[in-house]
């Protein structure tokens, strides 16, 4: 019995070209798998398509080519047992923080009882106990991005998608929010899918870090990151093994750059 929850298999990916005869092809021939509660990071220049593979997952985007398949059956529409969290936290600001996160489970038909427990615990688990009652408005740029995970994390999805959470957030508050994931995913079993331009994020988060190349873009490696954890988001130096995972993924990665086309 296989423990592989996503796999991408042989996508390819073209876009219209405005006042072009052909399309923009985006994605050639990418395949990868990410196994039940693994952390996958997903890292590439800029235009590669790593946002796109987070679309096709959560079925808003069916591929030119080849198939997406979450646990076995094809991704060919809308994917609700998938959890998608965006670069912008975008709560809704005429709801307060406990029921922006409640949200998911209205839509889900959760009972009364059940919504306020698991509100409750999501809400703790990012460390906004306190904070229920207060509006987007009024809470900080780090504490708008718990909230967006805690309405993620409500709902208890199969797969986490994060596409580049915390690249809007100043360089300590994005150290933290590193921290505070990698606890959360660690204390859950979560499955995560998170892309990337940092490669210091990747290697301190994830297990696996796919690499990909300028567009047309293929896979380059998908590279195993066996550090112990929990590592030290906050000095990264002092994980043992740091500097040789990081330098397996910058030797795949920095062919990709002669051109300054990164994030």
């Amino acid at each position: 019995m296989t423990d592989r929850v996503l796999a991408f298999d042989k996508i390819g990916q073209d876009f219209p070209s405005p006042g072009q005869r052909t399309n923009i092809r985006v994605l050639d021939g990418i395949s990868f798998e990410v196994d039940r509660g693994k952390f996958v990071a997903v890292i590439g220049p800029s235009g590669c398509g790593k946002s796109t593979l987070l679309q096709m997952a959560a079925g808003l985007l069916i591929p030119t080519r080849g198939a997406v398949r979450h646990r076995g059956r094809v991704v060919a529409s809308i994917n609700t047992e998938v959890g998608f969290v965006p670069q912008q936290a975008q709560l809704f600001p005429w709801k307060t923080l406990s029921e922006n996160v409640e949200l998911p489970l209205l839509l889900r038909g959760v009972s009364t009882d059940e919504r306020t427990k698991r509100v409750a615990n999501a809400v703790n688990s990012v460390g906004l106990k306190g904070f229920e009652q207060h509006y987007p408005g009024q809470l900080s740029g780090g504490m708008q991005k718990r909230g967006s995970i805690a309405r993620t994390l409500v709902y208890r999805p199969d797969i986490i998608l994060m596409d580049e959470p915390f690249g809007a957030l100043d360089a300590q508050t994005r150290m933290v929010m590193q921290s505070d994931l990698q606890k959360l995913s660690m204390e859950a079993g979560a499955t995560v899918v998170f892309v990337t331009h940092d490669i210091t994020e990747a290697v301190l988060l994830a297990d696996h870090v796919v690499v990909l190349s300028q567009r047309p873009s293929r896979l380059l490696a998908n590279i195993p990151i066996d550090l112990p954890r929990p590592r030290n988001m906050f000095e990264p130096f002092r994980n043992q093994g740091f500097e040789v995972a990081y330098d397996a993924v910058w030797t795949e990665f920095r062919s990709q750059i002669d051109t300054g086309q990164v994030h």
